[in-house]
């Protein structure tokens, strides 16, 4: 009682049909949209049949649903390269950052020591002002 197992050519044919059946709205199984289970049902066999023996099919299938898993490898792949890009511009513009920060900084201390220096000038009493010296002649 062993059923005969129909040839890969045999059962490709059987799946494309049932793609094009669906895609002209005449199946059997009433699948309005085309999907690899609506294909299964269809041909009477199972998805994972589709996806382990007919990838071809199943690739044919995803291209007509508009999700080719190339174009979303290559859509995916451009998204991560314009990703990485900004990233390595903004690395960037952090590097030049902490390098102002740096030298802001040490401006900061020229400066806070040029004031605790000009603070301290008139409690000194040995300190002459010579420029209001200079100011009174």
């Amino acid at each position: 009682m062993s059923t005969a197992r129909k040839t890969n050519e045999a059962r490709d044919k059987d799946l494309r049909l049932a793609i094009s059946r669906i895609e002209h709205g005449r199946a059997h199984t009433q699948a309005t949209q085309l999907t690899i289970a609506s294909v299964a049902r269809e041909a009477g066999v199972s998805t994972a049949l589709i996806h382990n023996c007919h990838p071809a099919i199943a690739e044919t299938i995803r291209e007509a649903q508009g999700r080719a898993s190339r174009a979303q490898r290559d859509a995916k792949h451009q998204e991560l390269k314009a990703e990485r890009e900004k990233a390595r511009i903004l690395r960037d513009e952090i590097t030049m950052l902490r390098a102002q920060v740096a030298k802001l900084a040490s401006i900061n201390e020229v400066l806070l020591a040029e004031i605790r220096a000009l603070k301290a000038r008139p409690n000194d009493p040995k300190v002459v002002d010579l420029v209001s010296k200079i100011s009174k002649k």
